[in-house]
């Protein structure tokens, strides 16, 4: 039996960028969030979306949950833009302008929205325990960020091992979320190391045998034989 909520939150950079609203209809509603992630060419060697896209699919999607991660720079002026254009959940870079990090998790919380923290593979855990108090979740890379279909970074689970030690210790309550390479074959081994949200793009969108929505079931099934397992 389930123990515990696994979110399922699939790329929207993984799919066709000619076909995105399809492409979100072609899921089903098999999953929990919609994650976008956002790219500035600065933060990270991409360009990907902007606020009004993001408005768009609110407007679309009146009901969905959008995660929205941001890898950008300049938070003072688009961090605003992403909270005005309907976002559930903003998480943030912890290298980017870290000395705004505490004060623009707060400014998030204080919006209404969830609040996240994200960490670069090369990035420990420790440079995050002065927010984890404000952070409603901390999103875990397990690539490089910037670029969609990399090899999964497996080291990066003992951060997800660090993350559920102190959220224990301390009593805090974020969620752990993890984005990079997460397909049907490691998405069992990312939730046993204690992941709540689950970020796969190019294995839900370009799966030549399966169509979005067969690989989110699949990618629940394996979920649930976690649990049935323990």
């Amino acid at each position: 039996m389930q123990t515990r909520k696994i979110f399922l939150a699939p790329s929207i950079l993984g799919a066709n960028p000619l076909k995105i609203y399809d492409s979100i209809i072609a899921m089903e509603n098999n999953f929990d969030w919609l994650h976008l992630d956002i790219m500035d060419g600065h933060f990270v060697r991409n360009l990907s979306f902007g606020a009004d896209f993001a408005l768009k699919i609110r407007e679309a999607f009146p009901d969905i949950f959008l995660d929205v991660h941001l890898m950008i720079d300049e938070l003072k002026i688009i961090l605003p833009q992403f909270i005005k254009a309907g976002a559930s959940l903003v998480t943030i870079h912890a290298e980017t302008e870290p000395q705004l990090l505490h004060a623009s998790l707060n400014e998030i919380r204080k919006a209404g929205i969830k609040s996240g923290v994200a960490i670069c593979p090369s990035t420990p855990v420790e440079n995050i325990f002065d927010v984890l108090e404000v952070a409603d979740l901390v999103l875990v890379m397990s690539v490089t960020p910037g670029f969609g279909g990399q090899k999964f970074i497996e080291r990066s689970l003992e951060k997800v091992n660090k993350l559920v030690s102190i959220r224990a210790a301390k009593k805090y309550n974020y969620l752990i979320e993890i984005d990079g390479g997460i397909n049907l074959n490691n998405i069992a081994l990312a939730v046993k190391s204690g992941c709540d949200a689950i970020v796969a793009g190019s294995a839900v969108f370009n799966n030549a045998e399966k169509t979005p929505s067969e690989v989110l079931k699949s990618m629940r099934a394996n979920v649930e034989e976690v649990f049935n397992f323990d």
